[in-house]
Parts: C-alpha cells; sequence; structure tokens
C-alpha cells in the first residue's frame, strides 16, 4: 500500500467552486501531508484561492481550461461536447494514469456517464454503482446503490454485495463484513423475484464476507448490518428521505428551543453541548463522497452544496481508496466470487460449483 495519493479535482464543480474546492483541498493536505493534487478549471479564478495557501501550492498542479459543464446540462451533451471541460480533463487524467482518484461536486449524471465512458466497467460488473455511509446508532453503514441503477437484476445485486463489502473492508476497516439485503421482511419468502433470487446466490455462495439475510429500511438507521444492497431506485429514495428527515428533526429541535419564554431559553442553554453532538453525528459533511464503484479508477462525488468541509472529506474517501488500492480489491473479489459474472443465470457462485 502506498502512502502517496495524486488526487484528480474538477476545480469548476459545485455550488461555491473554485472557492469552496480550493479550500477543502487544504484541509484535505493538512490531514494528509503526502497526498498530491491536480486541480482542472479556470486558472485565473483558482489562483487568488491558491494563494492563500502556501503549502497547498507546493502539492498542486493547476491544469487550466475555460470549460465547464453545466449543473443543468444533460449527461449525453456533457459527453458530446465535454471533451475539454474540467471534469472530463480529471477524470483523463485517472485514465492515463496520472491521478489515482477524481472527485467532482459537478453534475451528477455528467460525472457518472462520463466516468463509465473514460474509465470503463472492470471485468466482471455490469453495472457501476453509487456508494456512501450512512449514520446509524452503531456508527456507520455503507449502503449502495444510491441511484445509479434504477432497475437491477438479481446478478447486478449480488454484484453491489461483493462491491460494497470491498468498499467496508477500507473505509470502516472491518475484515469480514456483514451484508445485508433491503427487503419488505425479513423472512425469506417477502419480496419480489429479484430481490429473492439476489438472497438465495448470496446464501448459497462463499463471497468473502457474511451475509445477513434480509434487512428492512429501520435496520439502516440501527446499524444491523455493515453494508445494506439494494436497486438504484429505491437507494435514492432512501437517501433522500433520510437527508429530508434529518433536517427536519433539527429544524424542530430548533423552533422548540427559540420559542418563548424562559423555560425553553434556559432548557437550551443547559442541552447546547448534547444538542451539538447530536448535530455533529447526523451532519451530512461527515459523510460527504458518494463513489462510483465497478469503476476501472475511483471517482468520488461530492454533494454540490457541499461546503469547504464537506468537500476535503469526499477528497478523505477518495485518498483512503487510492491507498487501499480500492479497484484491484474488487477485482480480486470479483474473480474469487463468481464462475462466470452476468446476470444471476450466469452468477454462479464457486461454492456451488464445486
Amino acid at each position: 500500500m502506498t502512502s502517496l495519493a495524486h488526487i484528480a479535482l474538477d476545480a469548476m464543480g459545485g455550488d461555491s467552486a473554485p472557492g469552496m474546492v480550493v479550500e477543502g483541498a487544504e484541509i484535505a493536505r493538512s490531514r494528509h501531508p503526502d497526498a498530491r493534487f491536480l486541480l482542472f478549471g479556470d486558472e485565473s479564478r483558482i489562483a487568488p484561492y491558491l494563494a492563500r495557501f502556501r503549502r497547498l501550492g507546493e502539492v498542486c498542479e493547476v491544469r487550466h481550461t475555460g470549460r465547464a459543464i453545466a449543473a443543468d446540462e444533460k449527461p449525453s451533451q456533457a459527453l458530446r461536447r465535454g471533451r475539454e471541460s474540467s471534469m472530463r480533463l480529471a477524470i483523463d487524467a485517472v485514465r492515463e494514469g496520472l491521478a489515482g482518484g477524481i472527485v467532482s461536486a459537478g453534475n451528477t449524471g455528467a460525472l457518472m456517464v462520463i466516468s463509465k465512458f473514460v474509465l470503463k466497467t472492470q471485468p466482471g460488473i455490469d453495472r457501476p454503482a453509487m456508494v456512501s455511509f450512512f449514520p446509524t446508532r452503531k456508527g456507520r453503514t455503507v449502503v449502495l446503490d444510491l441511484g445509479a441503477n434504477v432497475e437491477c437484476g438479481a446478478g447486478n445485486l449480488v454484484q453491489f454485495a461483493v462491491m460494497g463489502a470491498a468498499f467496508a473492508r477500507i473505509e470502516l476497516g472491518i475484515d469480514c463484513p456483514t451484508v445485508g439485503l433491503l427487503n419488505v421482511g425479513v423472512e425469506e419468502l417477502k419480496g419480489n423475484d429479484t430481490v429473492r433470487s439476489a438472497g438465495e446466490a448470496l446464501r448459497d455462495g462463499e463471497f468473502g464476507f457474511e451475509f445477513a439475510g434480509f434487512v428492512e429500511g429501520n435496520d439502516i438507521c440501527e446499524g444491523t448490518v455493515d453494508v445494506v444492497v439494494t436497486d438504484g431506485f429505491t437507494g435514492n429514495a432512501v437517501l433522500k428521505t433520510l437527508e429530508g428527515g434529518s433536517s427536519m428533526f433539527v429544524s424542530f429541535m430548533r423552533e422548540a428551543f427559540q420559542s418563548s419564554g424562559t423555560v425553553p431559553k434556559l432548557g437550551y442553554l443547559l442541552a447546547k453541548p448534547a444538542f451539538r453532538r447530536m448535530r455533529a453525528r447526523i451532519d451530512p459533511r461527515a459523510y460527504n463522497g458518494a463513489v462510483f464503484v465497478g469503476l476501472n479508477g475511483i471517482s468520488v462525488k461530492s454533494h454540490g452544496g457541499a461546503d469547504d468541509a464537506g468537500y476535503a472529506n469526499a477528497i478523505d474517501v477518495a485518498i483512503d481508496l487510492v491507498r487501499g488500492r480500492f479497484t484491484e480489491r474488487i477485482q480480486a473479489d470479483i474473480e474469487k466470487s463468481y464462475a462466470v459474472p452476468g446476470e444471476l443465470a450466469d452468477v454462479t457462485p464457486r461454492a456451488a460449483v464445486s
């Protein structure tokens, strides 16, 4: 495992770019002094921010381009017209071996499409998936797919489980993670044909992780398993629901403490330290950095509205995965897990073959 990590940054992606990107890179540099960064974007706009951080300037190289992909640009248009964009050039740097991973807070659809087009899908993987963390009672849980694949076959879900387990090994430091398949109940007869077929394959095979069976939505927040696997439609709905619920809860708490009267205000002063700790645990910035897994290279998506602290966390994820040789680990796990990749009819666990 190498300590040196080169990361390409789409300096023009995000609501507050390039300032947020440069400031986030400075935070990441302080955590990872041996990291190196390639910044792709408008040099005239990047330079004033970079001038504020001398040490960051020593480990950064700016590659100028005046083209950036708009937040509302269609992915197909971005792919055709964005060859000289900051996002495309950053992804090209990963393909060319100049960087181990790319981080962008830009257009999600464009990043997914361009990453898949440039980096290509790994052998044995039919579709890349989007993976990230959710806060739980016990710490953090890995969840995928979060929106890359609206419809999935049973074989896709099995592949997601393998990739999610590899992600958990690096990011959570768990040698043998537990994996659950999201369903409407924990009984084996529950769910549709796709979920039941995937569950059968995961129960019968040897995949290098512990398959815990079906889990329900409440198990995500409970931290019942280390990895939760589902299709992109369901995963994205769960993500948005939990984000909205977290925001609503904080808002309700703030309104309750700010109501008129001496008692609520005194209660707020007494509870303020605990309230801060609670907010820190559910702060979305701490979980920023979704990864497109299953590609021949590391592509990390930061939230478009992230601030410098949130963006730095996305960079942290990219650095961890580069140092952990994440792409190679997925490839090794896939080769160990199946005889033949593909849809479930073609996905035969080695244990079932022998």
